[in-house]
């Protein structure tokens, strides 16, 4: 893949604060930014136009990100509604807004109300999120040539948003083909196959290193419940089941339904094993039997 040049832009200088975005030959521009910092939002140029925002926060009933996607011809007036209390028709789930507006002035109505249809649907297939939002509004009244121009809009803000810690709109990798044999990785994220076993529980999973994540393998199994009185991955175990990531109970395993990215071994290790974990000793190199943190430290002695 060719490099990007993305400008990021402290406003107030520090981290934590507000942060605009924007990709070299991109029309597009992104501002983030705390709840605590809703008023120094509301008064940045970019809310009074019309676009797309996002409202950021923890999931309160799992240990996944919740989001909700909105669009308007008037971020600053959204912005200050979601701000009320629940019982004023608010939300307070948030604590982060991420607002995406064209510093050409050229997205209209038709045009966010495009994109948030299209980062619904894909934000629900990246299973890396819970959505505040309920069905995607289905919204194709675009002319093609408009289709192409939001599709390569809609890219950028899917190459920004990680940059700026949200990665709800990442593609799940897909490993396996539909036979269950597994694909050779690129070059740049080539890994070996590493499986983990509980022989006593019939359990058998295989996973792969991709691009930064450690995704489990689809039909890898993992115990049928969560058997730890330490809570640690127990939340994710549970959204897991609920999304259908893992299958129903059978004969004491769930299966995986689809290649699913973790953020790193032990997670993985956890949700197989229905309990805490250490990922970097219980993953072991399918053709050689390395554990992983081996495996790892090889590839820094290379380097």
């Amino acid at each position: 893949m060719s490099g990007r040049t993305l400008r990021l832009f402290l406003v107030d200088g520090t981290p934590s604060g507000l942060i605009t975005a924007e990709i070299m030959n991109w029309t597009g521009h992104i501002l983030a930014g705390p709840r605590s910092m809703l008023a120094e939002i509301l008064k940045r140029p970019e809310v009074a136009r019309t676009g797309i925002y996002f409202l950021i926060g923890p999931d309160p009933k799992s240990s996944s990100t919740r989001i909700y996607v909105g669009e308007t011809d008037d971020v600053a007036t959204r912005l200050k509604q979601h701000n009320r209390g629940e019982d004023q028709g608010g939300k307070d789930f948030w604590e982060k807004a991420c607002v995406v507006t064209s510093k050409d002035f050229n997205l209209t109505k038709t045009h966010v109300k495009y994109l948030e249809s299209r980062i619904i649907e894909i934000a629900k297939e990246s299973r890396r999120c819970v959505l505040e939002n309920g069905n995607a509004p289905v919204y194709g009244a675009l002319p093609e040539a408009d289709i192409a121009d939001m599709a390569f809009f809609l890219e950028q803000i899917r190459t920004v948003l990680p940059v700026l810690g949200f990665d709800f709109l990442r593609a799940q990798p897909v490993v396996s083909n539909s036979d269950n044999a597994v694909r050779p990785a690129s070059k740049a994220s080539e890994s070996p196959v590493f499986v983990l076993e509980v022989r006593k529980f019939a359990v058998t999973a295989e996973a792969r290193e991709i691009d930064g994540e450690f995704v489990v393998l689809k039909g890898s199994t993992a115990r049928d419940h969560w058997t730890s009185e330490w809570a640690s991955y127990q939340a994710l175990y549970e959204q897991l089941v609920q999304d259908g990531v893992l299958s129903e109970p059978e004969s004491g395993v769930r299966r995986f339904n689809t290649d699913y990215a973790f953020s790193s071994p032990s997670a993985a290790a956890a949700i197989v094993c229905g309990r805490p974990a250490n990922g970097r000793t219980e993953w072991h190199s399918k053709d050689g039997g390395q554990i992983y943190a081996y495996w790892q430290e090889q590839q820094l002695n290379r380097t």
